[in-house]
C-alpha cells in the first residue's frame, strides 16, 4: 500500500493511496480542515466588525493579511492531499485521467500562485 506523509503549517498530513470512488485525500484530516476554516470564518466576521466600527485602516488590513494567510495555507493543504491521492492514483493508470489530473493540478497551482 501506497503512503505519504507531510507537514504543513503544523497540521500532519497522512495520503493513502484510494482507489476510484474512495474517499478524498484531505479525508483523514477532514476536522483539522473544518477547524481551520471555521477560525477563518470566525476572522471574517472580524474583519467585517472593524469595518462596522470604523477601526483604523492599518489595522484592518492587517487582519485581511492574517486572514489571506489563513486561507492560502488551508489551499497548500487540500492541494498537496489531492496531489498525493488524486493525480499519483491516476499517473499510476496513465491515459487521458492522467493528463486531466495532471492539468487539473496544474491550474489549482496557478490559481493560488495568483491570489
Amino acid at each position: 500500500m501506497w503512503r505519504f506523509a507531510a507537514m504543513r503549517e503544523g497540521m500532519a498530513m497522512e495520503a493513502v493511496q484510494h482507489t476510484q470512488g474512495s474517499a478524498h485525500g484531505y479525508i483523514s484530516d477532514k476536522e483539522k480542515y473544518l477547524q481551520r476554516l471555521k477560525r477563518i470564518e470566525g476572522q471574517a466576521r472580524g474583519i467585517s466588525r472593524m469595518v462596522d466600527e470604523e477601526k483604523y485602516c492599518i489595522d484592518i488590513l492587517t487582519q485581511i493579511s492574517a486572514l489571506t494567510s489563513a486561507l492560502q495555507a488551508v489551499g497548500l493543504g487540500l492541494l498537496d492531499d489531492h496531489l498525493a491521492h488524486c493525480v499519483v492514483d491516476a499517473a499510476r493508470k496513465d491515459g487521458p485521467e492522467a493528463q486531466e489530473k495532471l492539468k487539473e493540478a496544474s491550474d489549482a497551482i496557478a490559481r493560488l500562485v495568483k491570489s
